[in-house]
C-alpha cells in the first residue's frame, strides 16, 4: 500500500468502535484501508523498483501506459450524459501501491487501477480524467455525478449494489502479512487467536476480523486484538517493529511489500468478500447505463491482450479475470459463492 517507511511517524491507536454498517459511508467505501496514503519518495529519487518477483515497478510520473484503440461500436453505446464532454471522469484514492498511489513527484496518481481505467477510456474514445478522492467521499460524489466511474480496488458487496452498478475487472483478495521471522499460516479464525492485528477502520477486512473474533469468542478462545493506525506508514512501522503481529491489507499491496522489503512476508490470503467471494469492479451510478459498456470495453481489452499486459506490468497476473461481468442489484445474489482463506504459498 505504501513505499517503505522513511523515518518514524507518530502512530495513533484508535478505540475499537461498534461495527455499524451505513449505506453511503463505511459499508460503501471500505475495501482497502481508508486514509492510507502511499509515502512517496522525494522528488528526484529512484524512479523504478526492481522486485524479487521479477517486476520492475515504474513509480515515476512518466508512466508510458499501455494504450488501447478506440472501438467505434462501443463508443456509440456510451450514455450521452457521459460522452457529451468527451471525457471519462474517474475517481481513485491514490493510497495503495501498486494499485493506486502517487508517483515520485508526490502529485501524479499512477498504478494498475489507473492503467485499467485508461484502457477503458481508450476503448470508448474518451479522454481519461482522474480525480483523487478519499474513501469516505467516493460514494456520495459518484451519486452526485462528480465521478462517472470509480477505479480504486472497490469490491462488490450487498450494500453497494443498492446504489451502484459494477463492471468487474480483478479478483479481490486480502493478504495477511507478518515479519519475515514469523511462522504464522493464516487460514481462519483459530489462527489469529490472541494476536495483535492491524486493520483499517470501516473496511471489508475489518468486517472479516470482527466475524472471526465472534467465532473465537463462541469457542471460548481469546479474540484477536485489533489495532488501528492513522496512516499506512504507521501501520507498517508497527508491524516491522513488533507492536503488531499481523496486518491485513489488499493482497497486491502485501505482495508488493514482500517483494520489495527484506523484513515482511505474506502469511495468508482471504477473499475480500468472506464468507462469500467478491470481485474488484469499476463502480458507476446505478441505472445510468455505463457499467455494461465498461464491461464490454474490458472484455475487448482482455481479448486483445492489453488487459493482461497491464496486470503483468504491476505483478497482478494471478488476479486476472477471464471475463468482465456487469453486476447489479438484480443479479448480485447469483454471483455469490463461498469463500475460504488460504495460507501463504498455497493455491486459492
Amino acid at each position: 500500500m505504501a513505499f517503505p517507511t522513511h523515518g518514524k511517524r507518530r502512530s495513533r491507536a484508535l478505540a475499537v468502535l461498534p461495527a455499524v454498517v451505513l449505506l453511503g459511508t463505511a459499508a460503501l467505501a471500505g475495501c482497502a484501508d481508508p486514509g492510507a496514503s502511499a509515502a512517496s519518495n522525494p522528488s528526484g529519487g529512484a524512479q523504478t523498483t526492481a522486485a524479487r518477483n521479477g517486476v520492475v515497478y515504474n513509480t515515476s510520473p512518466d508512466q508510458q501506459r499501455i494504450r488501447a484503440v478506440k472501438d467505434p461500436a462501443l463508443a456509440a453505446k456510451v450514455p450521452a450524459l457521459i460522452s457529451k464532454d468527451g471525457k471519462l471522469t474517474v475517481a481513485t484514492t491514490a493510497g495503495s501501491i501498486p494499485l493506486s498511489f502517487h508517483a515520485t513527484d508526490d502529485k501524479t496518481p499512477i498504478g494498475s487501477e489507473l492503467d485499467i481505467a485508461q484502457l477503458v477510456a481508450d476503448k470508448l474514445g474518451l479522454e481519461l480524467g482522474v480525480q483523487v478522492t478519499s474513501w469516505e467521499n467516493w460514494p456520495l460524489k459518484t451519486q452526485s455525478g462528480d465521478f462517472e466511474a470509480v477505479f480504486s480496488n472497490v469490491g462488490v458487496n450487498k450494500d453497494r449494489v443498492k446504489l451502484f452498478d459494477f463492471a468487474s475487472y480483478r479478483a479481490a483478495y486480502m493478504g495477511f502479512e507478518a515479519k519475515k521471522s514469523a511462522s504464522y499460516d493464516i487460514e481462519g479464525a483459530d489462527d489469529i487467536s490472541g494476536l495483535k492485528v492491524s486493520v483499517g477502520s470501516g473496511t471489508n477486512q475489518e468486517k472479516i476480523l470482527l466475524a472471526w473474533n465472534k467465532e473465537l469468542e463462541a469457542k471460548g478462545k481469546a479474540p484477536a486484538t485489533l489495532q488501528y493506525y492513522s496512516s499506512d506508514p504507521d501501520t507498517i512501522l508497527a508491524l516491522s517493529s513488533g507492536r503488531a503481529d499481523l496486518n491485513i491489507a489488499p493482497y497486491p499491496s502485501t505482495v508488493y511489500r514482500e517483494n520489495t522489503r527484506d523484513d515482511l512476508k505474506v502469511v495468508g490470503k482471504v477473499n475480500a468478500g468472506w464468507p462469500s467471494e467478491t470481485l474488484v469492479a469499476a463502480t458507476t451510478l446505478r441505472g445510468n447505463g455505463l457499467a455494461p459498456v465498461i464491461s464490454e470495453a474490458l472484455n475487448s481489452a482482455i481479448k486483445d491482450g492489453s488487459y493482461g499486459k497491464v496486470l503483468g506490468r504491476w505483478g497482478l497476473s494471478e488476479e486476472a479475470l477471464p471475463e468482465s461481468k456487469t453486476i447489479t442489484d438484480e443479479n448480485y445474489a447469483a454471483t455469490q459463492t463461498t469463500a475460504t482463506a488460504t495460507p501463504s504459498g498455497k493455491a486459492s
